[in-house]
């Protein structure tokens, strides 16, 4: 008898008197919410209907939520903006036990904080429920809208991070299409430069118009010695001059026509065959890096349209309550707990007591 005063009854009730009389009451402020993800979509996407936007839930992005929260940086952030060791510490060192040490370090401030801050995740709608414990209703208000900011500032980061990984890719895509499209621009200047000739086709087409030029001169000079020869007696100046006519337009027909084989010298001193070759793999070059920049311009806008159509927000299905009565520290549950606990082991000591004396 004595021994259940001693061990049960008396503990029991210095327990009741640390409940009602030392434990200060502790009030909740209750904020759910959710991370909700939206995309937009084009009417390309919805195959000729109007553009529109679909709402639902990230569950990885919940997953992460639920750990910053319970994470020591959240935990300096707010100390920081609130002085939540001045907030959990108002009557220390009169109540050890539901009270913060002030002198505590960051993990003992975070060990507090998982007892005052309780967090219920449901997986399957996402759901975040927050229940904030403090000695002042306003107090566990505010924390409750500060872990709300916070938590809005963190998603918002992971957005800026999910839209600059979507665009990374086609931005270095498009910088390096730029890269050789330059090249490939300042080669073409650097031999039109060189050889004097903006386009080798046109030239061409130019040396092509004056042999005609000359073929027809040619032909004229031709006839008109075939005239000569048939009035005019030999030695006449007239044959001899039309001779001289004739050699000279096929020498320079001649000269024309070597200008377009091997190690014939056109404008910038090139031959025209190495010359028409050079610009042709400098505009198949240019063509090229101009398809491929038009390409990665496209993937990069796209990108872009891509990452602004999803958009990740903080929805508060529960606003930061404010109490209006203390419901912690539960005294009447960690009383009975405390009774249950202290008889359940005077029983087994009890137990174990007069199992050993039979024995003897």
């Amino acid at each position: 008898m004595y021994s259940f005063v001693l061990l049960v009854l008396l503990p029991t009730a210095l327990a009741a008197f640390y409940l009602w009389a030392v434990a200060r009451d502790q009030y909740a402020s209750t904020v759910g919410f959710s991370v909700r993800k939206e995309e937009f979509q084009s009417p390309l996407d919805l195959l000729g209907g109007i553009g529109g936007r679909l709402s639902g839930s990230s569950s990885s992005d919940t997953d992460i939520l639920y750990k910053f929260i319970r994470s020591q940086e959240l935990v300096s952030r707010i100390d920081t903006q609130l002085d939540l060791r001045t907030i959990y510490s108002v009557a220390w060192p009169s109540d050890p036990v539901f009270e913060f040490n002030p002198s505590g370090s960051i993990e003992d401030l975070l060990s507090y904080w998982e007892r005052a801050v309780k967090v219920y995740y449901d997986t399957s709608s996402g759901l975040l429920t927050l229940r904030v414990q403090a000695f002042d209703p306003n107090d566990a208000r505010r924390i409750a809208e500060a872990i709300f900011s916070e938590s809005s500032v963190m998603i918002n980061q992971l957005s800026a991070v999910a839209r600059e990984d979507a665009t990374r890719y086609a931005r270095v895509e498009l910088d390096r299409a730029i890269q050789k499209l330059t090249a490939a621009r300042q080669a073409m200047t650097e031999f039109r430069m060189r050889t004097q000739i903006v386009d080798p086709a046109a030239d061409i087409q130019g040396q092509m118009g004056l042999l005609n030029t000359m073929q027809a001169q040619l032909a004229e000079a031709l006839i008109e010695y075939d005239l000569v020869r048939e009035t005019a007696r030999d030695g006449d100046p007239r044959i001899l001059q039309a001779e001289r006519r004739i050699a000279v337009i096929e020498n320079r027909i001649e000269d024309e026509r070597r200008k377009f084989g091997v190690g014939g010298k056109g404008p910038g001193g090139d031959d025209y065959a190495s010359v028409v070759a050079e610009f042709e793999r400098l505009s198949v070059e240019r063509q090229f890096a101009e398809t491929t920049y038009t390409g990665a311009l496209a993937a990069f806008d796209g990108s872009i349209a891509d990452a602004q159509r999803q958009s990740r927000y903080l929805a508060a299905h529960i606003t930061p309550t404010l109490a209006e009565r203390a419901q912690y520290p539960e005294r009447f549950l960690l009383l009975g707990l405390t009774m249950f606990f202290l008889l359940m082991a005077w029983s087994i000591g009890v137990l174990v007591y007069y199992s050993v004396r039979d024995r003897r």
